[in-house]
């Protein structure tokens, strides 16, 4: 990474502008990237972000959570995008914004934020790391009220290529994510299906204009084809969000306190999703699946802020 420096904006990045940056950048990449890449040092700073309370509410109808005017777990993610956004079409910046796949997130909350509430945000690039099908780069995104820090996102953006040899780019580091539920024996038979989800077409458009992550993948099977999807896929962090509120709400559990999903397969647009899910005093893990229960496309876990230590 380049010398690390912070730079304070007045107001959030303009996204149009930084879309076509995207797209004019995009052929410019190199894929696997050459190996004295380095990610821009940039520290994105943007104080008092606002939460605006219509937008606010459209995220939360579309996500599933309570209209109350309370912030979501994974909300503060669509304030930062704007600033990660920026960053990711940055000249510098090795990878083509342009078809990046959401891998991981992890999501953790000290306190619950309101409306009213106007967070500084802090977002940069932390490192790129191994994949097995590309190249990930970790995004980060912090939320401070005052000295006090509310919230944090880590999360992996992948860009595919090829990867038959080894790049000395990485070295011998693994790449961190979210750790798969394969790791638990038997998690799959202790999980209960609870819902299941008809998600129309048009729901990659409708999110996109919730949160601003236009990414061609989820808006159009004609813009998704170049990107090699036969069809439009849902975003990652839709259904990361529509999991949380799922499992918050669909028992009545305690609003989250931290989150994290991996996100394993694509989940074609239009089409039927199946919501299962385990409790414990703990918390809740859950697995998105296909309309028939067999493919997995997304796995996480989620604890209250009871659940927490001390």
């Amino acid at each position: 990474m380049r010398d690390s420096f912070a730079r304070t904006l007045s107001a959030p990045p303009r996204l149009l502008p930084a879309l076509v940056r995207g797209v004019v950048t995009a052929p410019l990449k190199r894929l696997p990237p050459h190996e004295d890449a380095s990610l821009p040092g940039t520290r994105l700073v943007l104080p008092g972000a606002r939460i605006d309370p219509g937008r606010l509410a459209s995220y939360a109808r579309i996500c599933g959570f309570p209209r109350d005017g309370a912030v979501p777990l994974p909300y503060p993610h669509v304030l930062g995008f704007p600033l990660a956004l920026r960053i990711m079409t940055e000249h510098h910046f090795p990878l083509p914004v342009l078809g990046l796949v959401h891998t991981w997130i992890e999501v953790s909350g000290r306190r619950a934020l309101t409306a009213g509430d106007r967070p500084a945000l802090t977002v940069y690039a932390e490192r790129l790391a191994p994949h097995r099908r590309g190249t990930e780069v970790i995004m980060v995104t912090e939320a401070r009220i005052g000295d006090e820090p509310v919230w944090m996102s880590r999360g992996a953006y992948l860009a595919r290529h090829g990867t038959h040899t080894p790049h000395p780019l990485y070295g011998a580091r693994p790449s961190h994510g979210a750790a798969p539920a394969d790791d638990a024996p038997d998690a799959a038979a202790l999980l209960a299906a609870t819902a299941r989800w008809r998600l129309p077409a048009r729901l990659g458009r409708r999110y996109g204009a919730v949160s601003g992550d236009r990414n061609p993948i989820h808006l159009h099977p004609l813009a998704a084809k170049p990107f090699g999807y036969p069809r439009a896929v849902a975003h990652g962090m839709w259904t990361f969000a529509r999991c949380v509120a799922e499992a918050e709400t669909g028992r009545g559990a305690p609003r989250a306190a931290r989150a994290r999903a991996e996100f394993r397969a694509p989940v074609p647009l239009p089409g039927t999703v199946t919501y299962v899910s385990r409790s414990s005093p703990s918390g809740v893990a859950f697995e998105l699946r296909d309309g028939a229960g067999a493919r997995v496309h997304v796995t996480g876990e989620l604890s209250s802020a009871s659940a927490r230590r001390p």
